[in-house]
């Protein structure tokens, strides 16, 4: 990787981040963060695969500083949680690498499981979730081979469509696209009528038009990443101007709203997934063993 920095293709980059932006270094010392999501109500959480936790960081009272808080544990053993959102109630909405699923967690505490089985086998390995304004909760499933209990799972590279539902029991499954190789991030378009998918099997985004029942139509490639970097495609993002940002090799790959790929921002490690802070305002950044924090200068699409 380049050292940490904004570099541009494209002047239009500084549009959108200061060309001397500066990383804030959150917290460190973890196995491999990912899956960071910022609360209305003042804190951040974020998954370590390898401790298997959420960590959660609560934001200093009265103080703007996006690296001034504390940090603690809410939830152990988290069943290697991945991808975190929120729903409209604020609730936690998890995907679980251990065993397959997609779960939201309750005002009470409690793990409600929304997703697990597609047909007769298990979910492989749900990676990563957006919250859509119909209530709908998209997700990425990604093929799992190497494990003992492989057979038993789809192994098929898909995004699913979780539907919203008034009964408790009642939300629908529905698989949404085929389209990716290996679908890893998700992100809605500003409007919340298209559908972004980081495809790391084939190096590229996508995007599909979302329908007005939820469904997808058929997809086309919105911006291939071509690179000699090491890293693959992973977390995925959108601001209200329609850019899109993408955690991939050597960084953060930046494109503005027709696919033109405007630079990268390089945080100091290798980041695998991005959110919006308070306010839908700047980036924290998963990165290996850290979290960081740049500021940035166009809010983030509202997706819960």
């Amino acid at each position: 990787m380049k050292p940490a920095g904004i570099y541009a293709k494209s002047t239009d980059l500084f549009d959108l981040v200061d060309r001397r932006a500066e990383f804030s270094k959150v917290a460190s010392g973890f196995g491999f963060t990912e899956g960071p999501v910022c609360s209305r109500i003042g804190f951040l959480l974020f998954s370590d695969l390898r401790s298997e936790k959420i960590h959660k960081w609560t934001f200093s009272v009265g103080d703007n500083d996006p690296a001034a808080g504390a940090l603690s544990v809410f939830r152990e053993k988290s069943n290697r949680a991945n991808g975190l959102t929120f729903d409209h109630q604020g609730r936690l909405l998890t995907c679980e690498t251990g065993p397959g699923r997609v779960t939201r967690t309750e005002k009470d505490g409690s793990i409600t499981v929304l997703a697990e089985r597609w047909g007769d086998k298990r979910l492989s390995s749900p990676n990563d979730l957006v919250y859509a304004i119909d209530g709908s909760i998209y997700f990425s499933d990604m093929p799992r081979r190497n494990v003992p209990d492989a057979h038993e799972r789809t192994n098929e590279p898909a995004v699913y469509r979780i539907s919203r539902s008034q009964i408790p029991g009642k939300a629908k499954l529905e698989r949404a696209s085929e389209e990716p190789k290996r679908a890893n991030g998700v992100a809605l378009g500003p409007k919340h009528n298209k559908l972004y998918i980081a495809d790391g099997g084939a190096r590229n985004i996508r995007v599909q038009d979302i329908r007005d029942d939820g469904s997808l139509a058929k997809g086309r490639v919105f911006a291939e990443l071509e690179s000699d970097e090491r890293g693959g495609l992973d977390g995925l993002k959108t601001d209200e101007s329609g850019n899109v940002y993408c955690t991939g090799p050597g960084g953060i790959w930046v494109f503005n709203s027709q696919g033109r790929h405007l630079g990268m921002i390089v945080p100091p490690e290798q980041p695998s997934n991005l959110n919006w802070g308070r306010g839908f305002r700047g980036l924290y950044i998963t990165a290996r063993t850290s979290l960081y924090y740049v500021s940035t200068k166009v809010p983030g699409t509202r997706t819960y």
